[in-house]
């Protein structure tokens, strides 16, 4: 009864924004019917999952990202507090950008795994501006967006391919992209006209010593974002670049959820793996980089 409540619930919360989506698979306009299901104008459907998530795939897809792994990020930042610094840097962007002139603010997370960057950053930018936020989550991770809908309520989660996003064109002032994969002609697409893309990077020091104890070759120690940079400032209007850097004092089951979360122990031998496991605490370097986009009009 409860996960039935839960899909309602969701169903309820979507049908007020459901003017934002089009069909993945027509591009016609879509609505909430029945509390169950979001159906387009030609008739196809898309159930509400009992979690409250909806699925826009039409294909089942295999990725590396498991539910361990999810489990694991959002205790790391929920409980850790490991990105928190960053949450703040983002909200304020948002805020600085976005509060004085809009009454509500719809923020799209591309990439958004199991929904607490996303969480976060609503949450801080309603209370710091006192507007209200409408926040939505994709992720082609159906384990990721599981998790997000069950732990955080009054979201629209999605399970959705980037090249083929469910929404119409100009729908979000910000769209998030956070030390994920991005699809920049998609991105510019849904950008309102003042919209602002808001995309994290890592830089040279992000985890490094978790990178320097597992990886004993010099080229996996380091990192280099150059490109990708490069590349966001040809798709959109530069606006800034931020570098936020910090580091985090971690005890023993932050370290266990850090080494769960990132991808960078998959090709670690295992013993080299088990023993920064072993550790009772660890300081860890969070370095990224912030890039701020506008929308390029054409």
């Amino acid at each position: 009864m409860l996960q039935e409540n839960k899909r309602i619930k969701s169903a309820n919360y979507v049908s007020n924004y459901d003017a934002i989506f089009a069909c993945p698979i027509c591009q016609s306009t879509m609505k909430v019917l029945e509390s169950k299901s979001l159906i387009c104008s030609n008739q196809h459907t898309f159930d509400f999952a009992k979690q409250g998530y909806i699925n826009f795939t039409s294909y089942p897809v295999k990725t590396k990202y498991g539910k361990e792994l999810f489990e694991a990020r959002r205790k790391l930042i929920t409980e850790g507090s490991f990105y928190k610094p960053l949450s703040h840097a983002i909200a304020k962007i948002i805020n600085e950008h976005k509060g004085k002139t809009k009454e509500t603010i719809s923020i799209l997370d591309t990439g958004c795994g199991e929904g607490s960057h996303l969480s976060n950053i609503c949450d801080i930018v309603s209370s710091d501006s006192f507007k209200s936020v409408v926040g939505v989550g994709i992720d082609i991770s159906k384990e990721g967006i599981m998790v997000a809908s069950k732990s955080y309520s009054n979201k629209i989660w999605a399970v959705a391919d980037l090249a083929n996003t469910p929404f119409k064109n100009k729908q979000f002032d910000v769209i998030l992209n956070i030390l994920s994969p991005s699809n920049y002609a998609e991105f510019n697409r849904l950008l309102k006209t003042e919209g602002l893309v808001i995309k994290i990077v890592p830089q040279r020091g992000y985890l490094k010593e978790l990178r320097e104890y597992v990886f004993h070759k010099p080229e996996k120690q380091n990192y280099s974002n150059a490109e990708t940079v490069e590349r966001f400032n040809e798709n959109f209007q530069f606006v800034d670049s931020l570098r936020l850097s910090y580091t985090m004092n971690l005890n023993k089951s932050l370290i266990q959820w850090l080494v769960e979360m990132t991808p960078l122990t998959w090709t670690a031998t295992k013993e080299r793996a088990k023993s920064f496991l072993n550790k009772d605490a660890a300081q860890i370097t969070v370095d990224l980089e912030i890039l701020i986009g506008k929308k390029t009009i054409k």
